[in-house]
């Protein structure tokens, strides 16, 4: 039943009590916290790369992204499931990012749009396999 559960919805959640423990519900807490470094690396370049919370949390999100992505192929009845938990979990991003002023960052934006290429590529990936799976030879 593991199968079932959308992925993204871990990186939402990180990024909800992120969000609510470091600013509340303003917009400009969650932003500042979410930009502000927590470690820096010199680059080759001589360039200081430095890295926060937020960009932790987009590469969370495209690793989850990628395995969403790779279970989506599954044609097993279990991934129709997926697909409406993923539906309702954008519906919810959606919602978190339009009333909610610490959901109000690029950071959440970039998550909400992973979860929609999620729902999107889910859908699509079902389509083609049940039309293929139909499309076979007939004797």
């Amino acid at each position: 039943m593991f199968a079932a559960f959308p992925l993204m919805a871990l990186i939402v959640l990180a990024y909800d009590i992120v969000a609510m423990a470091m600013g509340g519900l303003r917009t400009t807490s969650a932003q500042d916290q979410l930009a502000e470094p927590l470690f820096s690396l010199h680059m080759a370049s001589g360039a200081l790369w430095s890295v926060g919370l937020g960009d932790l949390l987009l590469l969370g999100a495209l690793v989850l992204l990628f395995v969403e992505l790779l279970k989506s192929t599954a044609s097993r009845h279990v991934a129709i499931i997926n697909h409406s938990l993923s539906m309702i979990l954008f519906i919810v991003c959606l919602v978190e990012f339009l009333l909610f002023g610490a959901c109000a960052t690029s950071t959440f934006f970039l998550i909400t749009l992973m979860v929609l290429l999620d729902v999107l590529a889910g859908f699509i990936a079902t389509i083609v396999g049940a039309r293929h799976g139909s499309d076979g030879p007939s004797n």
